[in-house]
């Protein structure tokens, strides 16, 4: 696969696209703005929670109507920076499609892009660097069910060993392969990785996630020989009424988010 220049840490160039002098919304489908407006609420809502590292981690969307298009952040914008106009769409080949004054992070391409491949049900994908998200991908237990949070994820999840940063096209069949028929993952000494069939469900999964590692190295901290971990069973049977909802994760949360930075700054949605 030949990598364009404008993707950087792949060709190890910055080559932008051209200058953006306004941006065509006549030239995307109504069903590809609800999702560019989407994605830019989940970087903005990233921001809001501090989540973001300034201007690295990612979350991408598929492109509606495709298999092989899907948006990102411009490399180089702050999280609270992103709006649906100046989001990325770029293919699998690397391929910026139309105009941006932005690259792209070669290693949002090579995470991004092995998931959107192998994963057509996903059309979501976070991937976060949250102080709590590290400290808990540096434990070799992982993400314990100590916590209901936490026993969301009861054997749903997957880990994926570090192979230094994520710039080898060669790491994205492991990264796939760790992943499993799972949605979320831990990277090991790096991060975590949530996605969804949305962009919401993909953020509640993030939150999830994120509130499920606070509170287990909060319990480590202050009782590390006392944890009360509860059956397997239990922990099962929790993951199990979880997932089994009528409401996918997202259904009802995403409404309330969007209302939220409505309130804040509807800048987003430009």
């Amino acid at each position: 696969m030949a990598f364009q220049r404008h993707v950087i840490g792949l060709a190890g160039q910055d080559q932008s696209g051209e200058v953006i002098t306004e941006f065509d919304r006549a030239s995307v489908t109504d069903e590809e703005w609800a999702v560019r407006v989407d994605l830019a609420a989940a970087y903005r809502l990233a921001a809001l929670y501090g989540w973001d590292d300034l201007i690295y981690t990612h979350i991408s969307a598929r492109v509606p109507g495709t298999e092989n298009h899907f948006l990102i952040n411009p490399f180089g914008m702050a999280f609270d920076e992103i709006k649906a106009s100046n989001l990325v769409k770029i293919d699998h080949e690397a391929k910026i499609i139309g105009k941006s004054d932005y690259p792209v992070n070669g290693a949002g391409f090579v995470i991004h892009h092995a998931v959107h491949k192998a994963r057509h049900e996903l059309n979501c994908v976070m991937h976060l660097h949250t102080e709590a998200g590290m400290a808990l991908s540096m434990l070799d237990c992982g993400l314990l069910p100590l916590s209901q949070h936490s026993m969301f994820f009861y054997n749903r999840i997957g880990y994926h060993g570090y192979e230094g940063l994520a710039l080898n096209m060669e790491e994205q069949e492991r990264l796939i392969h760790d992943l499993g028929p799972h949605k979320n993952m831990i990277l090991k000494n790096h991060g975590t990785l949530t996605s969804g069939e949305s962009v919401g469900e993909a953020f509640v999964w993030t939150f999830w996630l994120e509130k499920a590692a606070r509170a287990q190295l909060a319990a480590m901290a202050a009782q590390p020989q006392g944890l009360t971990i509860p059956q397997e069973k239990i922990a099962e049977l929790t993951a199990h009424m979880y997932e089994m909802s009528p409401a996918k994760p997202g259904l009802k949360e995403w409404p309330a988010m969007l209302r939220k930075l409505d309130r804040i700054d509807p800048s987003y949605r430009d």
